[in-house]
């Protein structure tokens, strides 16, 4: 309670206040109003909300930018024709930003506590959204964001190399706060169950998605970091199987709930991008079932197996003369998943490291067990013949690693635009319709807010990129 700050001069007056108000804060203290927050509260919240958002997201902009289901019919724009509008990002910005502060109070709830285990969790799940939001603007507010409460309204932008410092550091100490025989005592986590040594397979598997982008620049050394990783399983448990794997049951009992109100809005107005379809034909895959439905004649009267539509094409719909295949509803339907980072991520990590001769080991072996993952992540069962055939086999290449990488990675927020602008494959197909040049946007403009309210900042954030533009690079791809 605030003080009073009236002075009294009448000392009657104030003992009687004094004797008539001492049970004051107490009376009056709101039984509906938490005063205290554990490190517990705001976990499932946080994992819920920002599983959710990116889930949604992948489909409304990874799917079309990458291939994998357009608007359908869809004349003229759209981002699978890297349409993508000044307020594209708007919406990641500012729910990242509303979690980051939620993570921010988990984690001085947890130092509070004392709980290091709590503590380790929080740092990771800033990792997480953290290394979305650079990845999808480039330099961003992180030293000084999410300080509102500190009046702090005008956040200066790091840039993202001092992001990227920061956060592997902390996945780093997160990995040493773990401890695994300690109980989580605030409530039983939507994603683990509690079970801390998942937790931290979780903050290594995040640091070496976290190394591997940033490969290129050389300032991280991070092939040493991942080796060094890689080469202690002890210290630095990663996922080794899919159930391992960061990836959220959505039961559909409230709160946990599907991300799509009405499941039928998920395929409306859809098709599924003759890519996507194509390789998996080619791969005679079992996922083909799971994700989509079969195409059918113009008539609608039989199928026709599982056919896309090319993305970015020119003209009419009505050229196409059948319904393509569509996204399976119950995809979007609960019970359903939110994959956060699977098994299969680390594994072909791992096969791209030992292609590029950065690790000891068969990267033939960590390709299969990839592609194996991903293909059970969904239920599927992986056929005995799969790598007989020569369209799935590994052939050597890192294209072909990063050909099922990009299925392994399907319905995970960004990832696969993320890791085509680090490699720049798959090696997508190119449409009549295409704008932009042809070229692949590499990220979204700054909010007009940001602009507006942070101006000063955004300027010189914008001067030490090189402008804020769909096409400038963010500093990894460098």
């Amino acid at each position: 309670m605030k003080r009073f700050k009236n002075i009294f001069t009448v000392l009657v007056i104030s003992s009687l206040i004094m004797g008539c108000t001492k049970d004051f804060e107490e009376i009056n203290t709101d039984p509906n109003k938490i005063e205290k927050i554990s490190p517990g509260t705001l976990l499932n919240p946080i994992i819920y909300e920002v599983t959710a958002f990116n889930t949604e997201r992948a489909d409304a902009f990874t799917f079309d930018i990458m291939q994998v289901q357009i608007p359908f019919p869809s004349v003229a724009g759209g981002i699978h024709r890297y349409d993508v509008s000044e307020s594209a990002g708007n919406s990641t910005w500012n729910t990242y930003y509303r979690w980051l502060n939620n993570v921010k109070e988990m984690r001085a709830a947890a130092v509070t506590a004392q709980d290091p285990n709590y503590e380790a969790i929080a740092l990771t799940l800033n990792a997480w959204i953290y290394s979305n939001l650079t990845d999808s603007f480039g330099d961003v507010p992180m030293s000084e964001a999410v300080k509102g409460d500190e009046g702090l309204y005008t956040p200066v932008f790091d840039t993202q190399q001092q992001i990227y410092t920061t956060l592997l550091a902390d996945l780093e100490r997160a990995n040493t706060l773990y401890v695994t025989n300690r109980a989580m005592i605030y409530g039983t986590d939507i994603l683990y169950g509690n079970n801390v040594s998942l937790w931290k397979k979780f903050t290594n598997s995040l640091r070496m998605r976290l190394l591997l982008r940033v490969s290129k620049r050389t300032e991280l050394d991070s092939y040493t970091k991942l080796a060094a990783i890689i080469n202690n399983p002890t210290v630095n448990p990663v996922f080794t199987s899919n159930a391992d794997a960061a990836i959220l049951k959505i039961t559909g009992l409230a709160p946990n709930v599907s991300p799509w109100g009405r499941a039928i809005d998920f395929t409306t107005f859809r098709a599924s991008a003759a890519f996507h379809i194509d390789n998996l034909n080619d791969f005679n895959d079992p996922r083909l079932a799971k994700w989509n439905t079969m195409a059918r004649n113009a008539g609608g009267t039989a199928t026709i197996g599982y056919k896309g539509i090319p993305s970015a094409y020119s003209g009419p719909e009505s050229q196409f003369t059948y319904l393509p295949s569509n996204a399976n509803v119950a995809l979007a339907t609960a019970p359903m998943v939110g994959v956060i980072m699977s098994y299969a991520e680390v594994e072909l990590i791992k096969a791209e490291l030992a292609q590029k001769g950065r690790i000891a080991g068969s990267a033939q072996t960590f390709y299969q067990n990839g592609v194996k993952a991903a293909i059970e992540q969904w239920g599927a069962v992986m056929p005995a013949n799969y790598f007989t055939n020569p369209k799935a086999a590994y052939d050597g290449t890192l294209e072909r690693i990063m050909l099922q990488k990009y299925y392994a990675l399907y319905f995970n927020d960004y990832q696969q635009w993320f890791e085509y602008r680090r490699t720049g494959l798959p090696v997508l197909p190119k449409g009549a319709g295409l704008m932009n040049n042809g070229m692949m946007p590499v990220r979204f403009k700054y909010p007009t807010t940001v602009v507006t309210n942070n101006n000063a900042n955004y300027k010189k954030a914008v001067a030490s990129m090189g402008g804020d533009d769909i096409n400038t690079k963010v500093w990894w791809e460098k």
